[in-house]
């Protein structure tokens, strides 16, 4: 566990609720605070620009903190939490991918597409993901305040 991350904020659109759910019980047997900001509801349709920015405003004053977004392809819940200032998001479906995002562009966002990842290893990328450092060298921080 990465005592460095204060609180992993998870949401998820109705397709992403089965991996949510999942990711959550994971997470807190591993030791993370958790905050559901839902849905929990399998049957009624939410759209996800909602839910990034539910889960956006939760993190504007939290910057120790990391989300986790989860949408049918990760694809719109991505762009919708990057219309945000303080979210730096990416779709993964590898570890290795969350490694390097983490490490290059300090994402502090993972979204995943729930209707294409393995639940088994859509956790190893959000372990992945929280435990990852950025490289915080002056070129890395130069690019990512340009895009602040």
């Amino acid at each position: 566990m990465n005592k460095t991350v204060s609180k992993v904020y998870i949401a998820a659109d109705h397709r992403g609720v089965g991996l949510k759910l999942y990711l959550i019980e994971m997470l807190n047997a591993a030791g993370y605070v958790v905050v559901n900001l839902g849905t929990d509801d399998l049957n009624t349709p939410v759209d996800y620009p909602d839910v990034a920015a539910k889960l956006a405003e939760a993190m504007e004053n939290d910057p120790k903190s990391r989300g986790i977004l989860i949408c049918g392809t990760g694809a719109g819940i991505m762009i919708a939490a990057n219309r945000f200032r303080h979210i730096r998001a990416s779709r993964c479906d590898r570890p290795d991918q969350a490694r390097d995002d983490r490490f290059h562009d300090d994402i502090n966002v993972i979204a995943l597409a729930a209707d294409d990842i393995d639940i088994e290893m859509a956790f190893v990328c959000v372990q992945t993901f929280l435990e990852s450092p950025f490289d915080n060298c002056e070129r890395r921080i130069r690019r990512i305040e340009k895009i602040s």
